[in-house]
């Protein structure tokens, strides 16, 4: 089984994202979204789930799957390689920068705290970009 995460890790926002401060991401049309989501669970649990338990939280809110499938349901979602969060809505469109801690847990930082300012310069921390919503 493939994993997303990562450890000792920060992921700075994507050198293409358009706000200069974080910002909160917001349902659409009364239906949460991928970054609604994965905000609210990390909002609300800062370094207790790792990658993988965000990126199957998301899955299985979004597609319905009950508690008694969830452990073959998760099983089949990283049978197939996943993308990590360096691909993540939070980190290109909203300036939320994700940090690692040395077990693999994460919390958000948001662009423009000082938090932000003196992890992104750590370097005892694995220090990655997340993707570019556009072609350089």
């Amino acid at each position: 089984m493939a994993t997303t995460n990562y450890a000792s890790t920060f992921i700075q926002v994507a050198d293409d994202c358009p706000v200069t401060e974080a910002e909160v991401p917001r349902a659409k049309a009364d239906k949460a979204t991928v970054a609604s989501l994965q905000y609210d669970l990390l909002a609300a649990k800062p370094y207790e789930l790792t990658s993988d338990d965000l990126l199957f939280e998301v899955h299985a809110t979004r597609r319905g799957v009950t508690d008694s499938d969830r452990e073959q349901a998760r099983n089949a979602f990283f049978a197939k390689s996943q993308a990590c969060l360096r691909a993540s809505p939070l980190c290109k469109r909203y300036g939320w920068g994700l940090h690692h801690d040395e077990h693999g847990r994460v919390a958000l930082v948001g662009l423009g705290t000082e938090e932000y300012a003196r992890l992104a310069k750590d370097d005892t921390l694995k220090q990655l970009k997340a993707m570019r919503s556009k072609r350089a």
